[in-house]
């Protein structure tokens, strides 16, 4: 293995990734605490059909009502839905989603109002979520207003699955999200990132949940608060009150609601600084256009993130289509990673693989065509002491059937319906995908706001004024923006000015067995990946491969490279053992493709660094954090995706465009922090050896 992967552990693909070096703080700290499995909620009710929790002995809202107390407390509490009109965005921070009542109840209010902001983020935690069967139990046993329940039919109809993390969900065109954080507050709030206008601080009460009221919290929803961000909370107790004085807020003591005699209402109005950095703001722009360099996967799942919000975006390409590079290998497969101690390999895939299922989902519910599989996907372990080591790990993790399921050897021939060399885990929403497909619906939900450049290469970018501007070799305009996104892989680095963003060229050459070559495979129902990986196509067709090159320019399909694929193919699926020898091989139909990698084999998305005002302040920012480095306003990259493009480019596209957009981020900081283009700039100025 060449010398620069010396540092990564083993993955279950065959290749590495990171096993802790240059994890940040916050990332150590976390992978550490999220070994625990995510436990769901008890649904439960009192005699008088008020729902509780046993686990804490609290009811989830007032026996009096909990529309009513949603409306009372946390609407009219932060001054809604008369503060968010006029605004283009607006943020609720929730700590405690419960049932996901105060939720419904803000939805409504946007929904009913004339003035109501463009875009509505609503942000919550919560450490024991409700299965999707309770969640409805609990509606239709409490919720009799009809409008509501339909909304929360909707929302139980987009619920995640049970697994740490941040999820996703978008609904009425993408105008109102929810982001819901799965796992301890105390320990997932201090990893968002996102600006806060209002605050629903809804945890059980401080007697029962003391974990959610402490300083540290509070704190906490300091470092992210608006300007006059308001909060209210149905509690009053004094631990509460010295609590909110002390991070900088001022509250109001007013009339509770039902039985309670006082309840707690304010604003953010610090007398002294409280915060290192200020929270995340929108990109500061005359005009909301931007230029994507590249038309894989990458920038067409940006290009589809900016034109949802409303930007207009023009994409250049060096090539006469789309999806011609990696993007335009005939399949690629995708699914989460595991890791033993859910490090942040694991959190990544797990999010953007959830998102990614998500917003494909979304764009075949408005009718554009995906060509994927949909049997799920099966890996294999490579030996059987990976096979016992995965099988504690997953017990330890507690993840949902429906996320991962451990196969022994038996079972997991029984569903590929061939021999296999091991047993494995079996996703069953992975599976394979026509990259081409994705990308062509992509940009067709664009529409008018696209406007698409072929046979266009850009060379550098120039700052002029207040934007961008996009030449070609020759010096030629190409095109003027204020936001420019480099999702044009091997040549980001270069066109971006980046000399801190270390990546290298490898190539993948894929193998195509056509119908009847391997009779064994026809078969076979889904993909099955390990060392190599066997994915049917259709009219019998079977992709596998793919080499991994590492600085090998060859772009002809090599003899080589097939008998690579077939061997360990062969390793994987035994019967295939002697079926297609090095003769056959020559034969056979293939495809080259170069994937862009950096050392430390995680992709770059995010806002670029100003390299040169960085290095100019060394000194200073020799022990800096991400947030602390100057940034080059209007640059972003999306690139290095390396053979995980399907997984990461929907989920990169969602954390950039809420970057440009000063939206909350759809994962946490942390684990932005670990794909920050700039990471390798920061190592070398704590190194001291940024020049």
């Amino acid at each position: 293995m060449p010398t620069f992967q010396a540092a990564f552990s083993p993955l279950r693909d065959g290749r590495r990734a990171p096993s802790g070096n240059g994890l940040t703080r916050s990332s150590i700290d976390f992978l550490l605490r999220m070994t625990e499995p995510l436990i769901p909620a008890i649904l439960a009710f009192r005699d008088n059909g008020t729902p509780f929790s046993p686990r804490h002995d609290d009811i989830y809202h007032s026996a009096v009502g909990g529309l009513a107390q949603a409306q009372y407390v946390f609407l009219q509490g932060n001054g809604l839905p008369g503060r968010w009109q006029g605004r283009r965005v607006f943020t609720v921070l929730e700590t405690g989603f419960g049932m996901g009542i105060n939720f419904l109840m803000t939805w409504a209010a946007w929904r009913a109002d004339p003035a109501r902001c463009e875009r509505l983020h609503f942000v919550s935690t919560e450490k024991h979520p409700f299965t999707r069967d309770d969640l409805l139990s609990a509606y239709a046993a409490t919720v009799a207003d009809a409008s509501i329940a339909g909304l929360g039919q909707t929302l139980a109809e987009a619920w995640p699955m049970l697994v740490p993390g941040s999820h996703r969900l978008e609904f009425e065109g993408g105008r109102v999200t929810l982001t819901l954080v799965f796992g301890d507050a105390a320990e997932t709030l201090p990893t968002l990132w996102l600006r806060a206008d209002a605050f629903y601080l809804d945890g059980f009460a401080p007697a029962k949940n003391p974990e959610l009221w402490t300083p540290a919290i509070f704190k906490t929803l300091a470092r992210l608060a608006g300007d006059d961000a308001t909060f209210s909370t149905y509690t009053s107790a004094g631990d509460v009150k010295r609590a909110l004085t002390q991070s900088g807020f001022e509250y109001r003591k007013v009339e509770g609601f039902g039985w309670k005699r006082a309840m707690l209402m304010g604003r953010f109005a610090p007398r002294w600084r409280v915060r290192r950095h200020e929270p995340p703001a929108p990109l500061e722009v005359q005009e909301r256009h931007a230029v994507v360099i590249g038309t894989g996967l990458a920038g067409c799942a940006v290009i589809e993130r900016l034109a949802a919000r409303g930007w207009r975006v023009t994409s250049l390409e060096r090539h006469a289509a789309l999806a011609r590079d990696a993007s335009g290998n005939p399949a690629g497969v995708f699914h989460p990673m595991l890791w033993r101690d859910d490090g942040v390999a694991s959190r990544i895939t797990r999010a953007g693989f959830l998102y990614a299922l998500r917003r494909w989902t979304m764009l075949e519910e408005a009718g554009h065509r995906l060509v994927r599989g949909s049997e799920g996907l099966l890996q294999l372990a490579s030996t059987e002491e990976e096979s016992n080591m995965m099988a504690a790990a997953l017990a330890s993790f507690g993840y949902p059937s429906e996320y991962v399921t451990l196969l022994e050897r038996a079972e997991a021939e029984r569903i590929a319906k061939l021999p296999l060399a091991q047993g494995g885990w079996l996703f069953p929403h992975g599976g394979w995908i026509d990259p081409a497909t994705l990308c062509a619906a992509q940009c067709a939900t664009a529409g008018e706001r696209l406007e698409r450049r072929f046979g266009v290469e850009a060379a550098r970018v120039e700052r002029v004024g207040d934007e961008w501007n996009v030449f070609d070799a020759e010096g030629h305009l190409l095109a003027r923006a204020s936001a420019v996104i480099f999702a044009n892989a091997h040549e980001a680095a270069r066109v971006a000015g980046l000399r801190y963003a270390p990546t290298r060229s490898v190539r993948g050459q894929l193998t195509l067995l056509p119908a009847g070559s391997a009779p064994s495979l026809a078969s076979l129902p889904l993909p099955v990946i390990g060392d190599g990986y066997a994915v049917p196509l259709p009219e019998g067709v079977t992709l596998t491969g793919a080499t991994y090159d590492i600085d090998d320019p060859e772009r002809a399909v090599q003899t080589a490279g097939h008998v690579e694929n077939l061997q360990r193919l062969a390793q994987m699926l035994p019967t295939l053992a002697g079926t297609l020898d090095a003769q056959d091989a020559a034969s056979l139909p293939g495809r080259v493709a170069f994937r862009c990698v950096t050392s430390d084999r995680l992709p770059m998305i995010g806002a670029l660094a100003d390299e040169a005002a960085a290095i100019h302040d060394s000194e200073r920012l020799r022990g800096a954090w991400p947030l602390d480095l100057p940034r080059t306003d209007g640059l972003y990259g999306a690139f290095a995706y390396g053979s995980r493009g399907l997984v990461w480019a929907a989920l990169g596209a969602e954390l950039i465009a809420s970057q440009i957009e000063g939206e909350p981020w759809p994962i946490q900081r942390d684990l932005a922090e670990d794909l920050d283009p700039a990471r390798f700039l920061l190592r070398a100025l704590r190194q001291g050896t940024a020049r």
